[in-house]
């Protein structure tokens, strides 16, 4: 497939990020690659649904429309999906801008009939205008953004991650949607992993399927001031471990946990070590030296891996006692019948 329709799937859900929402929009419709359309999709905020349709309603390229399942990330996107009218659909987080060729990235991808599924870069913009000290690289994607440990490049990955992602439409027809119960869900515990998920089970139906990461397909991610804190770390790696439970209980733990595996016994260890090395050498007075050696903060960053792998591990085992007792599920949506209605519509 060359030059593929991209539509742009971004949800929304509170007013208060107005200002973001408008950048996001803004960031796709300059784009190199021009995107179909872009289509807002509002999480059961009727003043938010009506606002943004005032905004953009002598804007052609720009749709507007209300989340159609329960409340929720995962039943936005689904919405979305079933909205769009793209060969592709690519997902923008709401508090992110795109750089200007990201789309440009994601179609040339495409033309291997085999990519089912294609990622980027996701970098943080800290609100308070710094990376915190003790906030290690390895876990950024605790606010979102992509981790030390990805490899560079165009790389095969398991799964993309959800906020800088597109798919080929054909992958949800032959896997279904993201799941329910199991993504984010506005101001609630942060749970995730509903990408991860959904990319095993497009593997699974899909065998020949690859899925790429494109590190030059970037965005620029907000991470407000709550989440600069040690608690906002902590909550948010322990509602990790609780997802990534219902996922191994779903796919079976060698494929739900096959990333973690690595990530958990050469990035971290790698990460804490370089930790302590710089804490030392700040003592000896290397702090500043180039090439990061001596970092400020590296004992925080050190202790700060270890406590979130102990968290994350602490999720992982009460999600998956929950889940033996049936207190913790979520559905696949079975979309493919509300994008046919769409189109035939």
């Amino acid at each position: 497939m060359s030059d593929p329709d991209v539509s742009v799937v971004i949800c929304v859900y509170t007013e208060d990020r107005w200002e973001d929402i408008l950048a996001a929009v803004a960031s796709v419709r300059t784009q190199s690659y021009p995107a179909l359309e872009t289509l807002l999709v509002v999480d059961h905020n009727p003043a938010l649904l009506d606002r943004l349709a005032k905004e953009y309603k002598e804007v052609r390229e720009v749709r507007v429309c209300a989340n159609a399942g329960p409340r929720g990330l995962s039943a936005g996107r689904n919405t979305g999906i079933a909205a769009a009218h793209g060969e592709v659909i690519a997902f923008l987080d709401d508090d992110a801008v795109a750089e200007r060729d990201w789309l440009r990235h994601f179609a040339a991808a495409y033309a291997d009939p085999r990519v089912m599924a294609v990622g980027g870069r996701t970098v943080p913009i800290w609100a308070s205008g710094r990376r915190p000290a003790w906030f290690p690289e390895e876990f950024d994607w605790v606010v979102g953004c992509t981790y030390k440990g990805i490899p560079a490049g165009l790389v095969r990955v398991r799964n993309v991650l959800g906020g800088n992602a597109s798919f080929r439409r054909s992958a949800f027809d032959a896997a279904g949607g993201f799941a329910t119960g199991i993504g984010r869900d506005g101001d609630k515990r942060p749970l995730g992993c509903e990408e991860t998920e959904l990319c095993i089970r497009l593997s699974r139906v899909r065998p020949d399927a690859v899925l790429l990461i494109d590190d030059r397909a970037v965005i620029h991610h907000r991470v407000p001031e709550a989440r600069e804190h040690f608690g906002y770390f902590r909550t948010r790696a322990y509602a990790e471990g609780l997802s990534k439970a219902l996922v191994a209980r779903s796919v079976g733990a060698s494929k739900g946990l096959e990333s973690e595996r690595r990530y958990a016994t050469r990035v971290l260890p790698s990460g804490v070590a370089r930790g302590l090395r710089d804490a030392a050498l700040a003592r000896a007075g290397g702090a500043g030296r180039p090439g990061g050696a001596g970092r400020a903060g590296g004992a925080g960053r050190a202790g700060a891996i270890v406590a979130g792998v102990l968290t994350a591990a602490g999720g992982y085992v009460v999600g998956t006692v929950r889940a033996r007792r049936g207190g913790a599920t979520f559905s696949v949506a079975e979309i493919q019948g509300q994008i046919q209605g769409d189109r035939d519509g």
